[in-house]
């Protein structure tokens, strides 16, 4: 039985999760989660800024862990394994959580975990149910966030294939920039599919790029809705934010049904932010159905940036006798795949 402590701040959020693992075949038990937003700091913005994240960082994390091993009715000692997110990420946000969990780790003599924040992102939709025994089953995963698109052959724990990625914006990036030309606030994802609810998907023509490879690009559907809006007129907010992310939807799933049929494997998985999406749910989980696949997408509270994940991958990484020296470094660029 181990229990984790880790911390995720390789963006805007300041996260601090608990997790203990009853044993490598029983599954674990999620003792405590908080999640601090800064979304308010950077809306006036219109975008992350970098020094007042890791402002925010500082401030927030002596809480978060005081408040998780209250909510945990653990002390600090009880921690077996500390761990934080090592990147991608903004390099002053990385620094903090790293270098807090570090020196957990050396104060109190226990080992220490840098975890990929995109590896938490794909392990997800394992955390929780049945699956969640460290036996991560091949399948196709499909990571979409503000700041990555891919698509990721998993064959097991720490054994990934890159399939495809994007090669300009990632699906998010385009949602939170195609609000801002909208005038709508930030992050853009939710705003957009507000309002879509109420649109017609089909008013707007606009281009779905690549279908024919297994890399993305979000790039010139962006330059499309800025090219059209000085053309429009009247009441188009709601049927060009529905036509706008049905492309992306379009795009998303089409490459995702693709892979596995590919690659022979039965099973896609979903995670990071942009899975939130309602409508991307259900339409990846009806395609997959037509086709005979299994559908597995992360709850959306996994969805946006916590530690849960992160620890969750800290806990499969250490039953599998992985740890990382205290010398490791963070890297703002960290690859999951090749």
């Amino acid at each position: 039985m181990k229990t984790i402590l880790a911390l995720e701040t390789s963006c805007d959020e300041t996260a601090v999760a608990i997790l203990r693992g009853r044993n490598s075949h029983s599954g674990s038990e999620l003792l405590a989660s908080e999640v601090a937003s800064q979304i308010a700091e950077h809306e006036k913005h219109g975008g992350i800024v970098p020094e007042v994240a890791a402002r925010n960082h500082l401030v927030h994390a002596p809480r978060l862990l005081e408040r998780t091993t209250l909510d945990a009715k653990i002390d600090m000692s009880m921690v077996d394994v500390f761990a934080a997110t090592s990147g991608p990420g903004l390099a002053s946000s990385l620094m903090i959580g790293a270098s807090i969990a570090k020196g957990l780790a050396i104060g109190f003599g226990k080992p220490y975990l840098a975890i990929n924040h995109l590896e938490g992102h794909l392990l997800s939709p394992f955390f929780g149910g049945a699956d969640s025994d460290g036996q991560i089953r091949p399948n196709v995963s499909l990571i979409a966030s503000g700041g990555h698109t891919m698509l990721i052959r998993v064959h097991g724990l720490s054994d990934y294939q890159l399939i495809g990625r994007t090669v300009d914006d990632a699906a998010g990036e385009a949602f939170d920039k195609v609000a801002k030309m909208l005038g709508l606030g930030y992050p853009g994802g939710p705003e957009i599919e507000k309002h879509a609810r109420a649109g017609d998907p089909d008013r707007f023509d606009l281009p779905r790029s690549m279908l024919e490879s297994e890399n993305f690009s979000f790039s010139g559907l962006k330059t499309a809705v800025r090219y059209l809006l000085p053309k429009l007129k009247g009441d188009f907010l709601a049927d060009l934010c529905a036509s706008f992310q049905q492309a992306v939807i379009d795009v998303l799933v089409r490459k995702s049904i693709a892979a596995p049929r590919k690659y022979g494997v039965d099973l896609v998985t979903m995670s990071g932010g942009v899975s939130c999406n309602r409508k991307l749910r259900r339409q990846l989980g009806e395609a997959c159905a037509r086709q005979g696949f299994e559908f597995k997408s992360a709850e959306a509270w996994l969805c946006t940036d916590n530690a849960a994940m992160i620890a969750f991958a800290a806990l499969l990484r250490s039953q599998a006798g992985f740890e990382s020296k205290l010398t490791e470094e963070i890297d703002p660029n960290l690859a999951l795949a090749l």
